[in-house]
């Protein structure tokens, strides 16, 4: 608590000099990394032009501006004005008040028409109510699981609040005098194989957890996170680079075990996370296995996230400050950039990379301040890695859907809800408004496709420039009538039938519903099964891409052998991650240049194989470190 107010008196004697005494302030306090500021003149704040921007530049911290409690309005009240001022073109769907933080939780359908035209109406709202808005964009489409969360966010407002004075505590603590300063790296998942992501950071005083996955296979799942000999409880900081669970899976376990501190990530993130650790506790319990954690620990997780914008730079510990990047992966994805000490040491972890054209996202982020090490993935690392161009991958695509319907063939299509779902129904969708596919070819989506492409909807500043503007004017290719919702019930018809496409979860088949549709699909051989992205060693896709024609499958409680006699096609070009060619593209592209690059995620010789070209082309220190090496960064 001494650190707390330490921290605080010092931002006090800041914001004097700077805030003029008719703002009327009664409070300044820190909710985890962030400043908020009570005031009983909010208008004074509105009236001084960029005040509130030189305040935050001034601290180096993002800074809230809510209105004294006192002058808070009844909440029937406050309602009934907002509703008179918002226009209702915005589509407003939900109001509710979070009284621990004052403000007012406006979720539109157009959130433009609510914020106004340079802010207007907010700070009207906040004058009228003295409720500060927090305007949330509702998704296009219904999402359960989105409504479940803010909802699940607003009924733990107080527990939040708690914790986030309490985070700030720790977050500003007085770092302990050593004139031992040193920083070392461990590999706990993800080295030398894809899956069970997961890395550790140490200070001589600051413990960061970096990802926390779990593995694609079966076999050994999960990261060596018992190796770390100390309690869970003992870290800093959980820092997420995006929501697939090789890189998330585990985390609800972690909380479970005893930590109860704060994750960062981006929101679209901390929304697709949820999905995906929820769908996984489904899916254990159709395939009759226990998972590690249950839904009171994804519940838990969700209410300790703290999410971060991109290139927002961030106190996470006295000793450490995190800036997420755009890393064009899959929505809300990030590289994860650590400056460590005052300028000690900047630590640069790629996580998994897209550097090339998709239809979803910008560019991916390749400047930094500073970088000294980099964790970059090798997914792709052979120098025969080299995917196609994404509009011959497209072009086969579609010939396939083409060449297999015609004759009365389905085409079955594994999908990662979460990035390649989005990608193809982009893909079809273009080509139905080409006229390359009609309605002969019903397009079906099973799984959680349309729930992941629901959050895609409420986040499109996430997105493609071209991609939000068709979002917001209301032309969401995932809500295109083309696309039809498959329940379970549905798929004996559909596969009985012929000319459909198929999209449908798990991409790797080691489980979902695209096993079910595969056991009706595979022995025939008019259909095709059409793999579209990364295919992880020992998953049953990989087996199947590898050429296995037969396997045992269990026929209601009988065992009966299964003949593969569909077409397999494989097509690299929709891989969100980068190619060899487009791996070497983004380190030429990178400034700076980092003095030591460490190698991760990919099979062992791919791994091994970059690392050695990297170290030998650019003349950078560069290793393949395997699980459970510890390398010293200072």
């Amino acid at each position: 608590m001494v650190q707390k107010i330490k921290i605080l008196d010092e931002i006090n004697e800041i914001a004097k000099k700077i805030i003029p005494d008719s703002c009327g302030v009664t409070k300044i306090e820190m909710e985890g990394p962030e400043v908020v500021i009570y005031t009983r003149n909010p208008e004074a704040f509105f009236g001084t032009e960029n005040l509130v921007s030189k305040i935050a530049f001034e601290l180096k911290k993002r800074v809230n501006i809510r209105t004294d409690k006192s002058l808070l309005s009844n909440v029937e009240q406050a309602k009934k004005k907002i509703l008179e001022m918002v226009p209702k073109e915005a589509e407003i769907k939900d109001i509710y008040f979070e009284e621990p933080f004052s403000e007012v939780i406006i979720e539109a359908v157009k959130k433009g028409l609510v914020i106004g035209k340079g802010g207007e109406l907010s700070k009207r709202i906040i004058l009228e109510t003295g409720w500060t808005p927090r305007i949330l964009r509702a998704p296009t489409s219904k999402s359960d699981i989105l409504t479940g969360i803010r909802k699940h966010l607003y009924k733990h407002a107080d527990e939040r609040k708690k914790f986030l004075l309490k985070t700030a505590e720790q977050i500003y603590a007085e770092k302990a005098e050593t004139k031992r300063q040193w920083i070392r790296f461990t590999a706990l998942g993800g080295f030398r194989e894809v899956g069970r992501s997961c890395m550790l950071l140490e200070t001589d005083s600051t413990k960061v957890l970096l990802d926390a996955g779990l593995n694609h296979s079966n076999d050994d799942p999960y990261p060596y996170i018992d190796s770390l000999g100390y309690p869970l409880s003992e870290i800093d900081a959980i820092v997420i680079s995006h929501a697939h669970s090789d890189h998330t899976g585990l985390l609800p376990f972690i909380f479970k075990m005893g930590y109860d501190g704060p994750v960062y990530c981006t929101e679209p993130t901390r929304d697709l996370m949820t999905l995906l650790q929820f769908d996984y506790l489904d899916v254990s319990v159709a395939q009759e296995k226990v998972a590690p954690y249950a839904e009171a620990d994804v519940k838990n997780t969700l209410l300790h996230t703290i999410p971060r914008e991109y290139r927002e730079v961030t106190d996470i510990a006295p000793d450490v400050r995190l800036t997420l990047h755009n890393a064009s992966h899959i929505l809300g994805s990030s590289s994860v950039h650590l400056n460590i000490g005052e300028g000690l040491h900047n630590l640069v972890y790629s996580a998994d990379i897209k550097f090339g054209m998709t239809r979803l996202f910008d560019n991916i982020d390749i400047r930094y301040p500073r970088m000294e090490t980099l964790i970059i993935e090798s997914t792709y690392g052979a120098k025969d890695a080299v995917q196609i161009t994404r509009q011959e991958a497209e072009q086969k695509l579609i010939d396939i859907i083409q060449e297999t319907t015609q004759f009365g063939g389905n085409v079955l299509i594994p999908v990662f809800g979460v990035g390649r779902g989005q990608e193809i129904c982009m893909v079809i969708e273009d080509a139905y408004k080409r006229g390359v596919l009609n309605e002969k070819n019903s397009i079906y989506i099973d799984g959680m496709v349309r729930e992941a492409s629901a959050i895609h909807t409420a986040y499109p500043e996430f997105l493609r420039q071209s991609l939000e503007k068709r979002i917001l004017t209301n032309d969401s290719p995932f809500d295109s009538p083309i696309f039809k919702e498959a329940k379970r019930e549905d798929r004996e018809k559909i596969c009985n039938g012929s000319g459909a496409v198929i999209l449908s979860t798990s991409g790797m088949m080691n489980g979902g519903p695209v096993i079910d549709y595969f056991h009706r699909l595979a022995e025939n051989p008019s259909n095709t099964l059409v793999f579209v992205g990364y295919l992880a060693e020992g998953t049953f896709g990989r087996k199947i891409q590898q050429g296995m024609k037969s396997m045992p499958i269990s026929d209601n409680g009988k065992t009966k052998k299964l003949d593969v006699k569909m077409r397999i096609e494989t097509i690299d070009g929709f891989s969100g991650h980068a190619d060899f060619n487009q791996l070497i593209g983004y380190l030429s592209s990178l400034k700076p240049k980092p003095k030591k690059i460490l190698v991760n995620h990919g099979d062992p010789q791919r791994s091994v194989e970059f690392s050695k070209y990297v170290a030998q082309k650019f003349g950078i220190s560069t290793t393949a470190i395997r699980n459970l090496e510890t390398v010293r960064l200072r």
